[in-house]
């Protein structure tokens, strides 16, 4: 199964959520993610199974000034 993100093709050996998937790519909180170009909330990361050709972009605020 291939998933793209952060514009990244990663290809999948079995079914995982996104929190599996962003925590095995190292993403630390705060972060938002979208899923397909919709807002999923940290609640239900967990219960939101990835399919093939999902784009998952994951946020992280930038602070400046």
């Amino acid at each position: 199964m291939k998933v793209e993100f952060n514009g990244e093709t990663i290809n999948l050996n079995r079914e995982q959520n996104i929190q599996e998937f962003i925590e095995a790519r190292g993403a630390k909180p705060p972060f938002a993610v979208a899923l397909n170009g919709t807002f999923v909330s940290r609640t239900e990361l967990p219960s939101v199974t990835l399919s093939d050709g999902d784009k998952v972009e994951l946020l992280s605020p930038i602070q400046g000034g």
